[in-house]
């Protein structure tokens, strides 16, 4: 009986030429806001926290928490060429007051974002309160 000979199958490996503009983005949420989460990659994008404003101060204290935990990913971006911050509750953008002179330094401009954000959500004009207001059990 004759062996048979081994053969060695060749797969071309598949190569795509297209070129995306979001190449480097990595998560769902990157992809998302269409901008990277800095500090993923850099720890010094996290918090400043000597650039803390008085405000986000009291909020920390008021809550009994000892860093900004879930505000850490809240950046100051932009919305139709104006500064704006991402609101994940309502999947939209809070733009700034068109008022309001940004500072050039990134981190100050991060915390003005994590305030412009806090009392956009505890405002009256926050969706959800509208969604409560309709939906709440009586």
């Amino acid at each position: 009986m004759a062996k048979k000979k081994k053969t060695k199958k060749t797969v071309k490996k598949k190569t795509s030429s297209v070129k995306t503009k979001d190449k480097g983005i990595k998560t769902a949420r990157e992809k998302m806001i269409g901008q990277h989460i800095g500090y993923r990659y850099d720890v010094n994008l996290l918090p400043d926290y000597t650039r803390i404003t008085p405000f986000l101060q009291k909020y920390i204290e008021h809550m009994g928490w000892d860093d900004l935990n879930w505000l850490e990913d809240v950046h100051m971006g932009y919305e139709d060429g104006k500064p704006a911050v991402f609101d994940r509750n309502i999947n939209g953008w809070v733009t700034t007051p068109p008022n309001l002179k940004l500072p050039k330094d990134q981190q100050d401009r991060d915390m003005i974002a994590r305030e412009l954000l806090i009392k956009f959500q505890m405002s009256s004009n926050h969706p959800l309160v509208t969604l409560k207001k309709a939906y709440k059990k009586n």
